[in-house]
């Protein structure tokens, strides 16, 4: 009998990504993720994730002409910013812009691969100008356009900051982008399947990962750990604040993993890139707080950090704002979200599980007057 929360029960066949549980290992299309996260640029990914191989040179360049042709949002979505960044928290900004983003797309209701392969450009192109547009207008600044000539990445760090971001920064967000891009049927991933196996658009079941990553238990743990993080202040009182917490039965965001029975392979290169952000920085509090944090859950607990963990700190590092923490995994996962609503729609079949009924039986109808 499978397990509750459709614990063990397999809910499509994909060649996007795979996971070996006990061993640590995480695969992008037969790539493992310790071979791609250090060499692979995100484009690369984008292309591997849709096309089932790593691009050529010339394929590499044509998906970058078409990545940086479609950074501009359209005057109907700036005309919505203002209102999104007055009004709507970052993920509800989001969930709501990609819907609104559906109304003039030129590919419309057209569910085939090719036009679903445009959607899916414009929508990963797009998704970091309206995460940056909406926080330089929350913040009462004027919005930064996005740079044809920077990297997806570095554009995304420019839009944020103003500044164009010097060759590391930007390779520690690409990387961090590779890692995040897909991790087979989790719940935002599985919530687009379902969506997009009724035959619904590509917007809507971004939509619906979007709803479902925006959940604390799935996308929002990052922004958890850097409260925390911030919470303890010093690497000092790590120790007496986490076993408080454990002992009081609070859960600490970052650990544990549903399919890894050992380390998740994404928080070793996070990890590693945390420690080189708080040298480039000349601040280790964070990367320190986080090693201690790790020491302690892994003594009381065993548990293993997962790709939340040493995230948060890296993202705050790069100067992200805390909340913009789940969009900015985002901005990364529609690559592999719509990668998996493409692979549905070309060999679909409705996804509809069974229940197993637990509630009464037998019941005998009573008029309203004899009710008690």
């Amino acid at each position: 009998m499978p397990g509750k929360g459709l614990e063990d029960v397999i809910a499509a066949q994909t060649s996007l990504s795979d996971i070996d549980g006990k061993m640590g290992r995480l695969f992008y299309v037969g790539y493992d993720i310790h071979d791609l996260a250090p060499n692979c640029s995100f484009e690369e990914c984008i292309f591997l994730l849709h096309n089932l191989h790593l691009p050529s040179k010339a394929e590499l360049d044509g998906l970058n002409e078409q990545l940086t042709g479609e950074r501009q949002i359209s005057p109907f979505i700036e005309d919505l910013m203002p209102v999104m960044a007055r009004q709507a928290s970052p993920m509800s900004m989001l969930r709501t812009t990609v819907s609104a983003m559906s109304a003039h797309d030129p590919d419309g209701w057209d569910n085939s691969s090719e036009a679903d392969y445009r959607k899916a450009i414009r929508l990963i192109a797009r998704i970091p100008t309206v995460i940056a547009f909406y926080d330089q207008l929350r913040n009462g600044r004027e919005v930064v356009r996005p740079n044809s000539k920077l990297s997806h990445a570095a554009n995304f760090l420019w839009m944020l900051t103003g500044e164009e971001p010097d060759a590391e920064d930007a390779s520690v967000l690409d990387m961090c982008l590779v890692l995040h891009a897909d991790h087979t049927m989790n719940a935002s991933t599985f919530a687009a399947r379902v969506c997009a196996s009724t035959l619904s658009d590509i917007h809507s079941s971004i939509v619906a990962a979007i709803a479902t990553l925006k959940g604390p238990l799935h996308g929002g743990a990052n922004e958890r750990v850097m409260e925390m993080l911030i919470e303890i202040q010093e690497p000092s009182r790590t120790e007496d604040y986490i076993k408080r917490r454990l002992a009081s039965k609070d859960k600490i965001m970052g650990f544990g993993h549903r399919v890894y029975k050992t380390e998740d392979p994404r928080a070793t290169h996070l990890r590693r890139m945390s420690e080189q952000m708080a040298q480039k920085r000349g601040d280790s509090r964070w990367y320190d707080i986080s090693r201690k944090v790790e020491e302690v859950v892994m003594a009381e607990k065993g548990l293993y950090p997962n790709v939340d963990f040493f995230a948060a700190s890296v993202y705050h590092y790069l100067n992200i704002p805390t909340d913009l923490f789940t969009p900015v995994f985002a901005a990364s996962r529609v690559s592999g979200w719509s990668a998996h609503v493409r692979e549905q729609h070309a060999d679909n079949r409705l996804i509809r599980p069974e229940s197993e009924y637990i509630g009464p039986r037998g019941r005998a109808w009573q008029p309203i007057e004899e009710r008690g």
